[in-house]
């Protein structure tokens, strides 16, 4: 049996887990249970792909908690309406790109860690997914040659949101991000565009992730 077809029922009994966690919109969750989790971790780790849980990558980076990535994913949608363009920062093996291309026009995904950039190339190239752009860069900086953005989505936490990102959210788009409170605290943090110069910020759930550094390496 492939691979494939052996965990199709755990991408499923996933979305449920997904769900029972909060997350409601159908879309994500259908996303949720079409992607094969397993194929973006170790062989190693494949009895744990579908635990809802953050699994290492390498490079001291994580594949994020499905329900995490389900409801950051969810906040992006305004009113359910699908995604445009839409921009990650922090490819990292690939998984949530792959998630949001299901959900989205475009997107474009950023990674500051050459190794991953690569890993994440390997593992989405068998999915052939036309609508999807990895970079290599500094995320911080954004990706000012496709702005504006519909939707901006950040997986490493800083101390604010830096303001490339803001100046490349189109206006009436929502930018999602994990944002540090203190050394130990964390939080998901809900950006809206109101106009060139207004934003409304919502402070949402506790959250852990990896600190969001700049660079390349």
């Amino acid at each position: 049996m492939k691979a494939a077809e052996r965990f199709a029922g755990h991408r499923q009994e996933l979305a449920r887990k997904v769900h029972d966690a909060g997350v409601k919109n159908p879309q994500v969750l259908q996303a949720i249970a079409t992607v094969p989790r397993h194929s973006f971790v170790d062989a190693g780790l494949h009895a744990q792909a579908y635990e809802d849980s953050a699994l290492p990558i390498g490079h001291q980076q994580t594949i994020s908690k499905p329900s995490v990535v389900g409801r950051m994913i969810e906040l992006l949608h305004k009113n359910k309406q699908p995604l445009g363009k839409v921009l990650e920062i922090g490819t990292g093996c690939g998984y949530q790109a792959a998630v949001l291309s299901l959900l989205a026009k475009e997107v474009y995904s950023i990674e500051r860690v050459r190794a991953l950039h690569d890993l994440a190339r390997t593992k989405l190239r068998p999915f052939r997914i036309a609508n999807l752009r990895l970079i290599y860069g500094d995320g911080i900086r954004g990706l000012a040659q496709a702005a504006p953005f519909d939707a901006i989505i950040l997986a490493a936490a800083g101390l604010g949101v830096p303001d490339p990102l803001l100046d490349q959210l189109a206006i009436g788009g929502r930018l999602i991000a994990p944002v540090s409170k203190s050394e130990t605290e964390q939080q998901l943090l809900l950006i809206e565009r109101v106009s060139s110069h207004r934003y409304q910020r919502t402070a949402l759930d506790e959250v852990f992730f990896v600190p969001l550094q700049s660079g390349v390496i």
